[in-house]
């Protein structure tokens, strides 16, 4: 007779939840099956979420603290990454947030770009200023040419003049830190700006006129977008002293369209033969509340403030369960990694729950923006747009 040792609630607990998450960690990920635009290949699995969180960060693993194996710290969401291709990995800077409604950043690698994404560790951890951060979110990686990579991200505090009964007016600012090797962070001054509030800052990869060059997103409040709005560029002579210069709007909103109501830069722009691509979030109003999608745009090669060619329409919508999660409706984009072989893994969050990557190739989005037609911003145009299309097919 075999006896059969018993095993306690916290040891099972503890296995079935090490099964879990390797299972998960494990899970291969494949393109979706369909042919497709043939601008990009979304994949069928969300690359990162909240379940990928590791074990030790969510549970007391000391069984005498906690002998039920009971969730300590839990975790909401994990979404909005920045990304870089780093010792030959696949990196993504996650905002992770938690159930507490506070964000943190997390890094999580993986070997191929599509799944396999593990966190590192432990999260990282942010100096602080002498008014500490209420609230972190959505880095921007920038590898800049200075040698030090860069991470700019939303900084969040409460409004020091909003009335003792309104408890969540904020202000945003663009938080700055530098680092070697995604461990240690040293902690710049916060963005200076003459323009309201600032999201969705994006630092330039390289010097221009030997000035650091940012992208902005001005706004006259932490929602409303007020007299500000529009993707700015503006220049610093030093990042230990971030006053942003001769800040100007290089792309603005435009009356229905898919960023009628704001628009922010994505990540850092790529350089190609043709010119600069950037990917952008655009965001409107429906019946239903913000939509967000993503476009994409080609400054000129040497006047990075010149937009050159804007395709109609939005570049990325939400589909399927990409349109279900805190903030329905929502896609979002700060990171994407161009390999050297020309490929573009394109990470982007869905309705600020989960990480996803569609592949593209640099070939792929040069043609698109280069021979995509713009948007003539009236009805009649867009079906005019339609029928020279079907008349040059029917002349074939």
């Amino acid at each position: 007779m075999t006896t059969i040792k018993s095993v306690t609630t916290f040891q099972e607990r503890k296995v079935e939840l090490e099964k879990e998450l390797k299972t998960l960690l494990e899970l291969k990920n494949e393109p979706q099956p369909i042919v497709g635009n043939g601008i990009y290949t979304r994949y069928i699995n969300p690359v990162v979420t909240a379940a990928h969180a590791p074990i030790n960060w969510r549970f007391d693993l000391d069984e005498k603290t906690n002998p039920f194996l009971q969730e300590r710290i839990g975790i909401n969401a994990a979404f909005n990454a920045g990304a870089m291709k780093f010792n030959g990995k696949y990196i993504l800077a996650v905002r992770v947030e938690g159930i507490d409604r506070k964000s943190f950043f997390a890094i999580a690698e993986s070997p191929n770009g599509v799944d396999n994404f593990q966190f590192w560790d432990k999260p990282c951890v942010i100096p602080q200023t002498e008014e500490p951060d209420t609230n972190v979110y959505d880095m921007r990686l920038t590898r800049h040419e200075d040698g030090w990579i860069y991470g700019i991200f939303c900084t969040e505090r409460k409004d020091p003049k909003a009335p003792k009964n309104d408890t969540s007016s904020a202000i945003a600012n663009a938080g700055i830190v530098r680092t070697k090797d995604l461990i240690i962070w040293e902690r710049l001054p916060d963005l200076i700006s003459n323009t309201g509030q600032q999201r969705n800052v994006v630092l330039h990869p390289e010097f221009v006129n030997g000035k650091y060059a940012l992208y902005t997103r001005p706004q006259d409040g932490f929602i409303d977008v007020g007299s500000g709005g529009g993707i700015g560029l503006g220049y610093i002579d030093d990042m230990n002293n971030p006053v942003v210069k001769d800040e100007k709007i290089i792309f603005g909103k435009k009356y229905h369209t898919i960023y009628e109501l704001k628009n922010g830069l994505g990540p850092a722009p790529i350089k190609t033969k043709k010119g600069w691509l950037h990917l952008a979030h655009g965001v409107r109003n429906t019946a239903a509340g913000l939509r967000y999608t993503l476009y994409i745009f080609m400054t000129d090669l040497h006047d990075i403030a010149k937009v050159t060619h804007v395709p109609g329409g939005h570049f990325m919508g939400p589909e399927g369960i990409e349109r279900v999660g805190d903030v329905s409706n929502v896609l979002f984009s700060n990171g994407w990694i161009e390999k050297e072989d020309g490929t573009i893994f394109i990470y982007y969050a869905s309705s600020d729950t989960r990480m996803h990557v569609a592949v593209s190739t640099v070939d792929k989005l040069v043609d698109y923006v280069l021979n995509t037609p713009e948007d003539t911003f009236i009805s009649a145009g867009s079906v005019n747009t339609i029928i020279n299309q079907v008349d040059k097919n029917n002349a074939i």
